[in-house]
């Protein structure tokens, strides 16, 4: 079996400091000190242009030298993408292209030669026809997105490539979402576990595409970044990059992928709304994050040659901002605040922004904020984030918990209690107790399934 391997790094750029430097200690200098010790690894990696400034200010200057050594190697391959991480497919097409290449620029800055032009990761796996297009235009040659992505509400055949209609020479790859999903939410700790899941699959002449936040393998899960290594080093998996596959799988159909990201459900392709995490038409938090937004893209096109708002808005535009607001389960005041707040000063920075726009953008803020607290004191969060726990608790077929034996929780937790000791021998008590509370999920799983 071949499989490919997909993860992507962020922070946003109003990330605090403390936080950029714990998941620097808990995940990425953990992940890719890991990788330069195993000779077989193969990964395909985005890391905006964002996090490599982040981690250069605050002392992971480190990780970007250990990337760009596996970049030497060729153990890994690096993906185009916005270096602020914006919502791309909901964006004018001058803000696009503007956002990838800038990114690129940031990369040829910290990785030099080794960084070289393949393939894209639309931010939040978020893909419309223009956003494809607009990356063929500037020289890539394929983007990863979601399954449900793929037509006709079909599942993506294994054994071939796909190429998008009516762009020549621009190939598409769909994860498997519910392989990545087991894999990120720690329903697999262990390489046997992935293998018997994959069964028959092993042995047949086919790829599998996962991709998920880097993040996930020490810092969201403590102690599954062992996993990954592992995974590396599996002896009847050749690990591959994305990059890799278009060789390996010479037979190309062609298709029109549907719009998507990697968080849209079935539902929401059905009711016409893929981009709901960003973009409901319901909530009204985002429609009027979303009119601040145009405000402020059209008020620095107005005024090109001003840098201080061309580059207030580059960084204002990341998508984290509306995704806070979706409450869909993830809720943040502050986030959506400081999000509003930097699209607002846009405008009021802008010397072609007339007084009436000013007004406006100052109401729309007000707006935003007095909806967030309304939206918080009324319970409607509560209620929102209830509903969408559900909807998601719904998805996780029971039986896929019984594919994990009594034994293997129990090879789980032991990994995890030796990842506790070393940690607390290192004195990472908050790794430590991270990875407590994993223990804890795991044992009240082994009591609800097997008593």
């Amino acid at each position: 079996m071949i499989w490919a391997n997909f993860l992507h790094i962020y922070q946003p750029p109003t990330q605090k400091e403390i936080w950029v430097r714990r998941i620097t200690d808990e995940s990425y200098r953990k992940i890719f000190r890991g990788l330069l010790q195993i000779k077989e690894a193969k990964l395909s990696l985005n890391i905006n242009g964002v996090l490599c400034e982040l981690l250069e200010k605050y002392g992971g200057r480190d990780v970007l030298e250990n990337i760009r050594e596996l970049l030497r190697r060729g153990n890994i391959e690096l993906t185009g993408s916005a270096k602020y991480h914006a919502f791309l497919p909901l964006l004018p097409e001058n803000e696009i292209e503007r956002q990838i290449v800038l990114n690129e620029e940031t990369l040829k800055k910290y990785f030099g030669d080794y960084w070289k032009k393949s393939g894209f990761f639309s931010p939040e796996m978020a893909y419309s026809e223009k956003v494809a297009r607009i990356a063929s235009k500037l020289g890539y040659k394929w983007i990863i997105i979601d399954e449900l992505g793929f037509p006709s509400g079909k599942i993506p055949a294994r054994n071939k490539s796909y190429k998008i209609k009516n762009l020549p020479d621009f190939s598409v790859f769909f994860r498997e979402r519910n392989l990545s999903f087991t894999i990120l939410s720690a329903q697999v700790g262990t390489v046997p576990m992935v293998l018997r899941r994959l069964g028959e699959r092993v042995e047949k002449n086919e790829y599998v595409v996962t991709a998920m936040d880097g993040e996930t393998f020490g810092h969201h899960r403590p102690g599954l970044e062992k996993f990954l290594f592992d995974l590396m080093k599996e002896p009847s998996i050749q690990m591959v990059t994305v990059g890799d596959l278009p060789d390996l799988f010479p037979e190309k159909e062609e298709v029109e992928p549907l719009e998507s990201t990697w968080a849209v459900t079935k539902k929401n392709l059905a009711e016409g709304n893929p981009f709901s995490r960003w973009n409901d038409e319901k909530n009204e938090i985002q429609q009027r994050q979303w009119r601040l937004t145009n405000l402020a893209v059209a008020a620095a096109k107005r005024s090109p040659e001003n840098v201080e708002v061309r580059n207030l808005l580059d960084k204002a535009l990341h998508s984290d901002q509306y995704w806070w607001a979706s409450a869909r389960p993830w809720w943040s005041l502050e986030m959506i605040e400081r999000g509003a707040f930097e699209l607002k000063e846009v405008i009021l920075k802008s010397p072609t922004a007339s007084p009436e726009e000013k007004k406006e953008a100052e109401n729309l803020y007000k707006e935003i904020i007095y909806a967030g607290f309304e939206w918080q004191r009324s319970g409607y969060v509560d209620e929102i984030t209830r509903q969408e726990n559900e909807e998601i608790r719904g998805r996780l077929d029971e039986k896929e918990k019984f594919f994990i034996t009594k034994e293997e929780y129990g090879q789980m937790i032991e990994i995890l209690e030796d990842q506790t000791r070393l940690a607390a021998k290192n004195e990472e008590y908050h790794r430590a107790a991270m990875i407590k509370d994993r223990i804890r999920e795991l044992r009240e799983e082994v009591k609800k399934y097997y008593g």
